[in-house]
């Protein structure tokens, strides 16, 4: 029997592997594309150095804010105790999916925001031991006591500073925008600006601190949201044979 003429063929499988590819090179290829070139401006043009640098002549040639009240107890402090009780908040709410079935359609949402909130903040602590990389609060450039804070230079005496934890635990809620593409997509770019704007402002503290590089949040959020990315695309997969309702709606309208 010969195939039915192009214009009477399915059109559902047709766009699929094109939404799907489109998917991928939006929320995988530009970001790491991204994740790229900054590197090479912060690294490897040292943007990272002449960033902290300002700061640091800034706050009078010593980091100023380093103890400060809004820096260290508010948006440090504070922010990792908002962001721990926000997970344990996502927890209770998962938990209540199974006691209430009329909230059983959050359940898939929430259970990827959980994990992925967790698994952030899990692999960036991870890589943040193992990268051996000094604060700039460290270095002697900035009054420490380490020449650099390069990998190179780590062997000896090993820092814990590289990706950035405090900024991760904000970026980690980046999270929210494939938790909303689950259920409400809609709601995506609400959930993605909680994510960026807590990570920005616990980024920005920790660098006014000197605890960071700029770079460092930057590898966090890719981090976060690579981390998020996997998991969104196991749990629609797993759950509705690569194709969720939800998931097509956002990759159509992505």
């Amino acid at each position: 029997m010969l195939p039915p003429p192009p214009a009477l063929r399915p059109l559902t499988a047709r766009p699929q592997g094109r939404l799907q590819r489109r998917f991928l090179v939006l929320h995988a290829g530009l970001p790491l594309a991204g994740l790229a070139l900054a590197s090479a401006l912060l690294i490897g043009l040292q943007l990272d150095q002449w960033l902290a640098d300002a700061l640091f002549r800034l706050e009078g040639g010593h980091w100023m804010l380093r103890h400060a009240w809004i820096t260290e107890q508010v948006l440090h402090r504070g922010g990792r105790l908002l962001s721990t009780l926000a997970w344990l908040l996502v927890a209770l709410a998962l938990l209540r999916t199974w006691l209430h079935p009329v909230a059983a359609p959050l359940r898939r949402a929430l259970a990827c925001l959980l994990l992925a909130v967790a698994l952030s903040s899990t692999t960036i602590a991870l890589l943040k031991h193992a990268s051996g990389v000094h604060c700039p609060w460290d270095i002697a450039r900035y009054g420490g006591a380490y020449a650099t804070a390069r990998l190179a230079d780590a062997a000896a005496a090993p820092g814990a500073c590289f990706p950035a934890g405090h900024a991760g635990a904000g970026y980690a809620w980046v999270a929210l925008y494939f938790a909303a593409l689950l259920y409400r997509p809609h709601w995506r770019w609400w959930g993605m600006g909680i994510g960026l704007i807590a990570g920005l402002a616990f980024g920005l503290a920790q660098q006014l601190r000197g605890a960071h590089f700029l770079s460092h949040d930057v590898w966090s959020l890719a981090i976060c949201w690579l981390v998020s990315l996997a998991l969104y695309l196991g749990m629609r997969g797993a759950t509705s044979g690569h194709a969720s309702a939800s998931g097509h709606t956002a990759e159509t309208q992505a």
